[in-house]
């Protein structure tokens, strides 16, 4: 019972300021960052080397000429938790992202482990990333094996290990750059970003010149625009949603965002705007110049046009990809130390990793051991094979963002903890509660009082009934769609049939009872409100669980070894150590009250 509680337990948010309570002054990060810089940090994190290599294989396998609709749908899915993420980091802007908004919403548990999630995620993802840097900038100095011997990729004799220095030294790169400051580091990749926008931009520019030229052969096809059919498209989309994961490292960075209310939704929404758009011209030109079964599944953009005679166009593409790479390196180690940050401010993580620096305003021990972990990762290992992990983070967050906006939206937390130093929050040392047994009567007689208590207290349990009801039925449904479970059809349309009457009821039930008035005085006023609440968050829980179910047994086999050690650690040390360990939880509208009773006993 004792660990149940703790699990559920909630941390509270300042309603001046959205964040959590008054921290010591070396834990303040800089307010550096306007809307310019985070959509630098959006596209940067977002528009990798994929782009120059999944056009290609999606085109060949999924979509055929409809790849530009296959990356417009998925960016329509993508939107759906932008938006989520808009409303959230505005109302709450904290280092923590959907770690913070888990810790307030749903409680210690979740958060814990999506924390433990996303630190996964960036890890390998940065990992990742820098091992794909050596074999393009190898490409750039005249072929494979073409970087000097220190810097070479080199297997171990009598071992199947390839070290791969170059991604290493990139990496401590990265991690001295982060250490400079945020302000430092985001420019440096904006001004990456900006060189891998203008190859984009030659890309799209030439190559539609060169389909007018050639009468945009790819598009003439006797297969017709969908030659895998809808179905096709949609699985392409599927395949390129992953394209566009990046922007939520925007929300990462929004305790050191000047004016959140107006530059967090800005930042998220434009620069997955242009990123959609870009992807859907490249899509839309390169499809143009090659029919899509003629496609290179590997170099498809150097190799339509070295087809059309331009040969030294791969150069280009190839800085471009090179660029790319190194600006999401940038992006997938940027918001890691930020986690760390959040989760040790709250006791969850040693409090080594909540130091920022006097001097650059940045947690420099967490971005140092960030950048350990992920160098020596990318040294000795091939992480190809766990880049599957990264979505699981990801995805995990994307669904969690959404639970946490209907949460505020129909059943925002009506108490708070309090500590016995007075403070409502989190960050409290002393584990004492404020309040006696005597005081607590205080709260039932109040309760008591009035039947418009009765009533509220009747919509918010009517409320959280029905969105447990749509997440178990969007559960139900996106494991019985998917191909993974061996059962006849009839069984599985039944079981289909069934999740989406769980859906459809609690949907229902949602969008007719008023939504909670508290929500307004909750977190911080006049930033992003999502739009069609709730049928977009419902919609975004079911895109993202469809896709997490698909992700592969083998993938959630490794997740589930790197989630088991970060229950252990919670179980002896997260729970024990923090802040909220002795809180005990009042009524928002008799803290005043308690509290002052409570000083007066104490005095």
């Amino acid at each position: 019972m004792e660990l149940f509680k703790n699990l559920v337990r909630r941390k509270q948010v300042d309603s001046s300021n959205g964040e959590a309570e008054t921290r010591h002054p070396q834990q303040q990060l800089a307010k550096a960052l306007t809307f310019p810089y985070l959509i630098a940090i959006g596209v940067g994190s977002t528009i990798g080397a994929g782009v120059y290599i999944l056009v290609g294989t999606v085109a060949r396998e999924y979509s055929g000429p409809a790849l530009a609709l296959s990356f417009l749908i998925a960016g329509i899915s993508a939107a759906l938790s932008a938006f989520c993420y808009a409303e959230l980091s505005s109302r709450f802007p904290s280092a923590g992202s959907v770690y913070h908004y888990s810790y307030i919403f749903i409680g210690e548990g979740v958060a814990w482990l999506i924390g433990w999630a996303l630190i996964l995620e960036y890890t390998i993802g940065g990992s990742t990333v820098a091992r794909g840097i050596a074999p393009n900038l190898s490409l750039l100095f005249g072929g494979e094996d073409s970087l000097p011997a220190i810097l070479s990729r080199h297997q171990i004799p009598g071992l199947d290990v390839v070290v791969d220095p170059c991604a290493a030294v990139l990496v401590f790169i990265v991690t001295a750059l982060l250490c400079i400051g945020v302000k430092e580091s985001t420019l440096a990749q904006g001004i990456v970003t900006t060189a891998n926008v203008f190859v984009m931009l030659f890309v799209i520019v030439v190559g539609t010149y060169l389909c007018f030229k050639t009468g945009w052969p790819g598009y003439q096809l006797p297969s017709g625009y969908f030659p895998y059919g809808v179905n096709g498209m949609l699985s392409g989309s599927a395949t390129v949603f992953f394209a566009y994961i990046g922007f939520d490292s925007v929300a990462s960075m929004a305790e050191e965002v000047k004016n959140p209310q107006r530059d967090l939704p800005l930042g998220i929404g434009l620069s997955l705007l242009l990123c959609c758009l870009l992807y859907m011209m490249v899509s839309i030109v390169i499809v143009g110049l090659v029919p899509y079964y003629a496609m290179d599944p590997d170099t498809p953009i150097s190799s339509a046009f070295a087809g059309h005679g331009i040969q030294w166009a791969a150069y280009l593409i190839t800085l471009g990809a090179v660029m790319a790479l190194c600006s999401v390196l940038l992006g997938s180690l940027l918001p890691q130390p930020r986690i760390l940050m959040t989760m040790a401010r709250d006791g969850l993580l040693p409090s080594v990793f909540s130091d920022v620096s006097e001097r650059t305003k940045v947690p420099v021990k967490g971005t140092i051991a960030t950048g350990l972990c992920a160098a020596l990762l990318a040294f000795f290992m091939d992480v190809s094979q766990l880049a599957g992990m990264v979505s699981v983070g990801t995805l995990l967050a994307f669904t969690m963002v959404a639970v946490s906006l209907l949460i505020l939206r129909y059943v925002p937390p009506d108490e708070v903890p309090i500590l016995s130093s007075g403070h409502v929050g989190t960050s409290s040392s002393i584990k004492q509660p404020l309040i006696s047994k005597t005081d607590a009567s205080v709260v039932e007689k109040k309760e008591a009082q009035g039947g418009w208590v009765f009533k509220n207290k009747k919509r918010r349990k009517l409320a959280s009934w029905s969105i447990i009801s749509t997440c178990v039925g969007n559960f139900i449904i996106s494991y019985a769609a998917s191909s993974s479970l061996p059962l006849p059809g009839f069984v599985q349309y039944s079981i289909c049939g069934v999740g989406g009457l769980l859906l459809l009821v609690g949907l229902i039930v949602l969008s007719c009872i008023d939504q909670d008035d508290a929500r307004h005085s909750f977190g911080q006023s006049g930033g992003f409100v999502c739009p069609c609440v709730p049928l977009l968050p419902v919609l975004c829980i079911l895109i993202n669980m469809y896709l997490l179910i698909n992700l592969g047994a083998g993938t959630w086999g490794r997740v589930s070894v790197w989630m088991f050690i970060g229950v252990l650690i919670y179980l002896f040390y997260g729970r024990r150590n923090s802040t909220l360990v002795g809180a005990v939880y009042v009524p928002v509208a008799q803290k005043g009250e308690i509290s002052g009773a409570s000083g007066n006993s104490l005095a």
